[in-house]
């Protein structure tokens, strides 16, 4: 029992979880499959929890991918297992946030609350990082409508001084014959 404790106490690392979570149809999810092994359950027994509770896994919490995003998130993550029985018969469901959450209340267990901490700090810090990067993209944009402005006058000048003046048609200095007085 108490090694059992050791490892519902052992620290996940926030790169692996942040590497299972992914954008589908714009929203940052993460799947079945990945979910089932960080709280050590098997898929059907997580599936099986969701749906006894449905009610609390509306469709901004959870959703089921289409053929296509399974197949595409397949590609990207090499889960493809050779044999039979490899494979899914059914496409995989898809966690957002705050489905995520909520998984903790239908899997009544240490393991679960714990790793639902850790994921729920994955997600923080991706939030948190997405936004550090739009205020660097703000700042640049600043910077760059600034140092615009700053060098189109030097450039401006510069042109100027290197356009061809308007010369007047000269006189040529002295008597020329041709003119009368």
């Amino acid at each position: 029992m108490g090694e059992e404790k050791k490892l519902t106490q052992a620290p996940l690392a926030v790169e692996h979880i942040e590497s299972k979570i992914f954008l589908v149809r714009g929203q940052k999810v993460m799947l079945d499959e990945d979910l089932a092994a960080l709280y050590e359950v098997e898929i059907k027994v997580l599936n099986q929890a969701v749906k006894r509770n449905l009610d609390r896994f509306p469709d901004d919490f959870m959703f089921q991918l289409t053929a296509d995003e399974a197949l595409s998130l397949r590609s990207q993550t090499v889960t493809l297992k050779s044999g039979r029985g490899q494979h899914r018969k059914y496409s995989p469901y898809a966690f957002t946030e705050q489905g995520v959450s909520m998984l903790s209340s239908v899997l009544r267990s240490d393991r679960a609350i714990h790793v639902n901490i850790e994921i729920m700090r994955a997600f923080v810090r991706l939030r948190q990082m997405l936004a550090s990067n739009t205020e660097l993209s703000r700042k640049l944009s600043a910077l760059e409508k600034k140092y615009d402005t700053q060098f189109r006058a030097v450039f401006d000048a510069i042109r100027q001084l290197m356009a061809p003046t308007e010369t007047k048609k000269k006189r040529p200095i002295g008597f020329a014959p041709w003119e009368k007085k």
